[in-house]
């Protein structure tokens, strides 16, 4: 799968690629979509590990690299304004870890979601 663009990203359902280890140079699997439910939607774009731009504010990177025999660990960032923080860790996870990570994922960017709309209504009243 190519590195990620803004303008046309390649989307791949990520539980395809769970079981696999990440391809060299890149940097992650940046989520586009993700659904609540297990059966639903969890798809991904690769990051490139020499991609200039920070991960843009309320975006979650997926990451993941062995770690015991036949378990990774997968690591989560998060995009805020100003700064990328690590959003979670899940050490020593095995086969299609999509739905382990996928409540995490789900409500961090609802959260997001929810504190961006507050905040530009904020603006808007105080205007």
């Amino acid at each position: 799968m190519p590195p990620y663009t803004p303008a046309c990203p390649s989307l791949v359902a990520l539980q395809a690629l769970t079981t696999d280890p990440m391809p060299d140079a890149i940097r992650g699997a940046l989520v586009h979509k993700v659904s609540a439910t297990t059966a639903g939607t969890f798809q991904i774009s690769w990051l490139a590990a020499d991609h200039p731009d920070p991960l843009p504010p309320g975006r979650i990177l997926l990451s993941w690299g062995p770690a015991t025999e036949g378990t990774v660990d997968v690591t989560a960032h998060l995009g805020l304004p100003g700064a990328e923080v690590l959003l979670a860790t899940w050490p020593g996870l095995i086969g299609d870890w999509s739905d382990t990570v996928r409540p995490t994922v789900v409500e961090v960017m609802g959260l997001h979601s929810a504190l961006t709309l507050a905040a530009a209504v904020l603006e808007l009243l105080s205007d």
